[in-house]
This record gives structure tokens, sequence and C-alpha cells, in this order.
């Protein structure tokens, strides 16, 4: 009887084990990238770094010792699709907390079903209508495109440069970086002397860039993301055209320098996440560690280096696992957890959200750099 007791028990115990990591259940967490597409610079490390990550939190057992699961769709970064998917997440797969979508567009059209069913949204795009005015059951992890704005201006004032060409896409991050350069420049002095833009497929931007050139500003800010800036690089090269040439955040990997091509690409400006330049900061920078370890990790799993764009969905993960610590697994519990984080280091800077904040990033989330020889060089 005793031997049969023991046996007993051991089993028992070994069971118990063996399911210890995942004892709690299951949190699904959904997903909206622009996987393939025109945006698919965006969606693609965004959608590798949500799985690399899953996989290594469930590897050591989970969160609270619940497991970790990916609902991730391809929107193709198109909003009507994104709206549909995000509807089938909540509806047909349950999911606790949806992060995304890539685009400024496609965002804005989630949101509405965000609010309606009461269901945490974490954008990984750029524009402050995202979540200015704040939005109950919205978030986002990139910077909100004023303050990249506002580091551009800032820099140029340092540079005395006075006078500004836009050239900005026609779409929501082109529409909202736009309205919010000609609101800054205004406070700060600048003028904006001209004011083109350009659409989302075009693939030649000569006409506008000809009449900048008659104009003379100081300085062109193009506000866009690839392919058009790129296209623009090439053309600014082409047009033999010597103005500086600033790019939004937009752009902030390599895969710009790439499409516009090194030569092109030479002396352009943009404010870029740290991620870009990690290897440049000091030790005492808190995001340096972090920084290094997505790299590596990034590069020794998919053969290539972390992108600013993964990092947006790094940080979304981070917001939503550690809510889940602090708060619990409910989409209430979550919306409240991520509302609650402070100081948190990520990739994209140091967040803390507030019930009046839901992007809690500021200027120190950027660096102004420079693009030399094909690579990122801080500017001073």
């Amino acid at each position: 009887m005793k031997k049969i007791s023991a046996v007993f028990i051991v089993v028992c115990l070994g069971l118990m084990f063996a399911s210890v990591s995942f004892a709690a259940g299951t949190i699904k967490i959904g997903a909206l990238f622009a996987v393939t597409g025109p945006a698919s610079f965006l969606g693609e490390p965004e959608k590798k770094t949500l799985e690399m990550l899953i996989k290594e939190a469930n590897d050591k057992g989970g969160i609270n010792g619940m497991k970790l699961e990916a609902v991730i769709y391809d929107t193709t970064g198109d909003a009507t699709k994104a709206v549909q998917l995000a509807t089938k997440l909540i509806k047909d797969d349950k999911v606790s907390v949806i992060i995304g979508p890539s685009t400024t567009g496609e965002s804005m059209a989630v949101i509405p079903v965000a609010e309606k069913e009461k269901i945490p949204l974490i954008s990984c795009a750029a524009g402050i209508k995202i979540t200015d005015p704040v939005k109950h059951w919205v978030f986002k992890t990139p910077a909100n495109d004023h303050v990249a704005a506002e580091k551009i201006l800032n820099y140029m004032t340092k540079q005395k440069q006075k006078t500004i060409a836009l050239l900005t896409v026609t779409d929501g991050f082109g529409s909202s970086g736009r309205e919010q350069i000609k609101v800054l420049a205004r406070q700060k002095g600048f003028s904006v002397v001209a004011d083109e833009v350009y659409g989302p497929k075009d693939t030649d931007m000569t006409a506008q860039l000809t009449k900048i050139r008659g104009i003379k500003p100081d300085a062109i800010i193009c506000w866009g993301t690839n392919p058009g800036p790129a296209v623009i690089t090439k053309n600014v090269k082409q047009l033999g055209i010597k103005i500086p040439l600033y790019m939004s955040h937009g752009v902030a990997s390599k895969k710009y320098i790439e499409l516009a091509g090194a030569d092109a690409a030479e002396g352009v400006m943009l404010p870029a996440g740290k991620l870009a330049v990690y290897d440049a900061l000091p030790k005492s920078d808190p995001q340096a560690k972090l920084l290094k370890d997505y790299d590596q990790a990034y590069k020794k799993t998919f053969g290539v280096e972390a992108s600013t764009f993964g990092g947006y969905a790094y940080d979304a993960f981070l917001l939503v696992t550690g809510a889940i610590k602090k708060a619990g697994t409910s989409p209430e519990q979550i919306r409240t957890g991520i509302e609650q984080s402070h100081k948190l280091v990520s990739v994209s800077g140091l967040f803390t959200m507030s019930p009046k904040d839901h992007n809690g990033l500021d200027l120190s989330a950027f660096e102004m750099v420079k693009i030399v020889k094909g690579d990122w060089s801080i500017l001073k």
C-alpha cells in the first residue's frame, strides 16, 4: 500500500511539474501588420519581432505561468481589410489585446472598432491623431510625429536655416506630419515657402522638386514612408539639387538607404530612434543594453539587423506583458496596466503613460542622424 501511494505521489508530482509552465491557461494577443504590400518594410519586421518575443517568453514559462499565443493577420496596408481583420480578432479569435496596425490610415480606421468592443489597441503607427485626443482603449508606440518634427526644426535652428520647402505624401502619415510641421514652423519663426505633395504610388517627383529648386529654400523636409522618400532622394540627386534634405522618422531603417542608394542618400538627415545608432550610445544610456540585445537576437534569428519599425512591435509587447504582470489578463486590466506604465525602458524610449497621454514619449526618443557612407552617424 505504501509503495502504491509513493508511486501515485511521484506520478502526480511529475504531471504537475510537466505542466507548471502554462498551468494557468493561454493569453491571446492579436496583431495586425502590413506584412506584404507597399508598407511591408514596416509590417514584416513587426511580425517577426512579435513572433520572436512570444517564443522567447514561452520558452521561459510564459507570463505569470500563462502561455502567450499570437494571432497575426496581414492587412497588406489596406484600411478596409484592417477593420475586417480587427473584427475577426475580437469576435472569432477572442484576443485580449491588439498590436498594430502598421500605418496611420489603418490605425485611424480600426480605432472605432477597438473603442466599441472595448479591446486595448496599441498602434505601431506615428500619426498624432491616433492618440490625440486620447481614446480610452487606444495607445501607440512610435513617438508622435510632432516630436519628430520638433527635433528637425530644433536642429535647423542651430544651422540658422529659416525657410522650408515641404514635400509630403497624401496619406494619413504625410498629412499629419505636414500639419504638425506647419504649426511648429509658425511657432518657431520659420517660413514655409513651398508646400508640395505627392501620391503614395507616384514614381517621379521631379516636377515638385524643380519648383522647389527655383524657390531656393534653406532646407527641404520630406515626410512619408518608402518607397516615395527613396524616389525623392534619387530625384534630388538627379536634378543636382544641393539644398539640405531632411526626412521624417518614417524612413529610419537601412531599407531606405538601400532603396535610394547610398550615393543619393549621402548627407540626408532625419530623426531616428536610438536603435539605429545604439553602438554609439554611452553605456550609461538606459536603452543601450536592451537595444543591443534586441539587435543581436534579431540577427541570430533572422540573419539581418533589427529595424526601428520592428521595435514598435517590441515596445507594444513590453507594454502588454508589463500590464499583465501588474494588473491582470482581462482587456480592461491590460488597458489599465498599459496606462500605468512608468519609465518603461524600451526600443523607442522610456514610456510613461497616463490618462492624458497614451503615447508616453518625448524628444529624448530621437537622435538626429545623418547618412554617411551608407550608414547612420549621430549629428551633434
